[in-house]
């Protein structure tokens, strides 16, 4: 179940919330006037939200550049590179 709370908490009981969520892993959150306003979560847990969006958004791309044929075989990739080593060694 979610924990809702006024956003006066958050002045009022920093702490608690803080602790709450870091003890907990999940998000507060913070209403005011009655309506949904803010979601408190922790750093750590913020950033795992974010690269995962990151990792989604990539995964996105890698598909869409195989439907726009965007790709090539592994191999091909790997030779080219190694050419490319090779000429910047010279």
């Amino acid at each position: 179940m979610p924990n809702i709370r006024p956003s006066s908490d958050l002045r009022n009981n920093y702490n608690e919330i803080s602790d709450y969520c870091h003890t907990n892993r999940e998000p507060v959150f913070l209403t005011k006037n009655g309506h949904g306003d803010l979601v408190v979560l922790s750093i750590e847990d913020y950033e795992k939200i974010s690269d995962r969006l990151e990792l989604y958004r990539l995964l996105d791309q890698g598909i869409k550049d195989e439907t726009d044929g965007k790709v090539r075989p592994l191999d091909d990739a790997i030779s080219q590179l190694r050419e490319e080593i090779k000429n910047k060694a010279v």
